[in-house]
């Protein structure tokens, strides 16, 4: 459970993270205008696709977002097991800063913090995937130098692409081929495969936030499912200084 924990924490995190340490000019000088739409063919190319995604997203909105605090509740579910384990999160993340709780008492309860420097974890051993490598956090960086982007076979009536970081690190995409939303991705990390399905989403100050999906992730010992959903989403809030505090 400890592993599970901890490499879903790294795929919750680059769900809403796409806060950029470097803003493009644009979003410096002013909101950027708003980008033309992108139709989505069966002849796009992948780099088309990931524009599309990237713009469902919220374009550079999204890309130059400072920070989300999100709340909600989760359902975990071990392997071979139909019964869920309810529980609770919180996540707050401010570029490569980020603290994650989740309490799901008596199971399990879970405190992750970085503060840009340093790590804690309240679990030992508790490894995390870099922030930003996977997901929507690769989604923001899809056109910056080193990022490679390939075709994947579709999935019904969704188009696929796969990003890979200047680092190898990989993520494909599923994304809606009406609107470009990102329906579904899967990363690659440590030996094993997480995926994350998104329900849900909300616009806000026109960023698009997934706020229910689920998560599943293959182990030897069988397949774990969490399914979170965000009661609480917000952007670009003053933060309080003590926010990724590390506890002494």
């Amino acid at each position: 459970m400890k592993t599970f924990i901890g490499v879903l924490l790294g795929v919750l995190f680059s769900l809403p993270v796409a806060a950029q340490e470097q803003k493009t000019a644009a979003a410096v000088n002013g909101e950027a205008a708003p980008a033309p739409a992108v139709t989505i063919t069966d002849k796009s190319t992948p780099a088309e696709l990931a524009r599309a995604a990237f713009l469902a997203q919220g374009g550079e909105k999204f890309r130059s977002m400072q920070n989300v605090v999100m709340r909600g509740s989760v359902q975990l579910y071990p392997p071979n097991s139909v019964q869920s384990i309810p529980g609770s999160f919180t996540l707050v993340t401010a570029g490569p800063k980020l603290r994650m709780e989740i309490d799901a008492r008596p199971a399990i309860v879970f405190k992750q913090i970085f503060d840009g420097e340093q790590s804690y974890s309240s679990m030992p051993n508790v490894e995390m995937p870099p922030l930003t490598k996977f997901g929507l956090g690769a989604l923001a960086r899809y056109d910056q130098t080193g990022y490679q982007i390939t075709a994947l076979p579709n999935k019904k009536k969704q188009r696929a692409f796969r990003i890979v970081d200047p680092d190898g690190y990989t993520t494909d995409f599923f994304i809606d081929a009406t609107n470009g939303r990102v329906m579904s991705f899967l990363l690659y990390y440590g030996g094993f495969t997480l995926g994350t399905e998104h329900s849900k989403f909300k616009e806000i100050e026109g960023v698009l936030v997934p706020t229910s999906f689920s998560q599943k992730f293959e182990m030897a010992m069988g397949a774990f499912f969490a399914e979170f959903s965000a009661k609480e989403v917000k952007i670009n809030q003053q933060l309080a200084d003590d926010a990724f505090a590390i506890p002494r």
